[in-house]
């Protein structure tokens, strides 16, 4: 199931500073980290960009266990907490963001402009989830903008995918497991990540998506409830709220911070989209 990139989408990689190398069978292999950083770029339709001479780095391998292999193995998910928020059973979408925008659950209402309830396709295959708002997406109302959301509308449309409504490609919908900007972009605290966690299950029961991306440690806790690193939990499927699988990886913004490790998020959308595939 490795999909064939064509060249639009490798010139996106490259971009992203993934570079390829030839695959099995002369089939393009998975994105290999580049020897220099190099900076977010928004999709669509972007040059390669070229690296100075520098030592070979080793490619990224891609993963030895089947997609199916592992929709097989899919861990146990964390058991539930109490939600905070009690009443979000049977919203439809315009209550229920009209809810998460007025909601007064815990103390991150006090000092935000805006809650940030999600942004996409409301029945997409697709449903990214990140972890809070940070400074712009507090100012704009919509989740990962900025230079993360560059990265992450660049790597999306690498896969011809996209949060615009009405897009030729396919379309996702992305939402943060906090939905209330924590001040000074501080990490969000264990009571006010329960607080926000019952609009999200909500937002998952009316998207029915296919397949999660979880992106940062945030988004994980919510979703799995685990506090492992994110070392461990990549390069597996899990099982995750409604029984969906999960796909685990980094935040872009860690990405921007560390552009090593983009080879490594690519590996993990492949991973998310081979199992999409694969899924009833």
């Amino acid at each position: 199931m490795t999909p064939r990139w064509d060249e639009r989408q490798r010139a996106m990689l490259g971009a992203l500073g993934l570079n390829w190398w030839p695959g099995a069978a002369g089939k393009p292999g998975r994105a290999a980290p580049a020897p220099t950083p190099v900076p977010a770029v928004a999709a669509p339709a972007i040059a390669p960009v070229s690296a100075p001479p520098a030592p070979v780095v080793a490619p990224v391998p891609a993963r030895a266990v089947p997609v199916a292999e592992l929709l097989h193995t899919l861990r146990e998910p964390a058991p539930l907490q109490a939600p905070a928020v009690s009443d979000v059973a049977g919203l439809d979408w315009p209550a229920l963001e009209e809810r998460i925008r007025s909601c007064q659950a815990c103390g991150l209402c006090q000092k935000r402009r805006q809650a940030v309830p999600g942004v996409g396709l409301q029945t997409a295959d697709w449903l990214i989830v990140g972890e809070g708002p940070g400074e712009q997406e507090d100012l704009q109302g919509e989740p990962f903008v900025g230079p993360s959301g560059q990265l992450l509308d660049a790597m999306l449309a690498a896969l011809r995918l996209s949060r615009q409504p009405g897009a030729p490609a396919g379309q996702v919908y992305i939402a943060n497991a906090v939905k209330c900007r924590p001040p000074g972009n501080r990490n969000p605290e264990p009571d006010e990540i329960a607080a926000c966690r019952p609009y999200l299950l909500r937002q998952i029961e009316l998207i029915r998506p296919r397949v999660i991306l979880a992106l940062g440690r945030i988004a994980v806790q919510s979703l799995l409830g685990s506090e492992a690193p994110l070392g461990k939990l990549r390069g597996q499927v899990h099982r995750g709220p409604l029984d969906l699988p999960v796909v685990v990886s980094y935040h872009p913004a860690y990405l921007l911070r560390n552009p090593l490790e983009k080879a490594r998020a690519w590996e993990d959308l492949c991973l998310a989209a081979d199992t999409l595939e694969a899924a009833p």
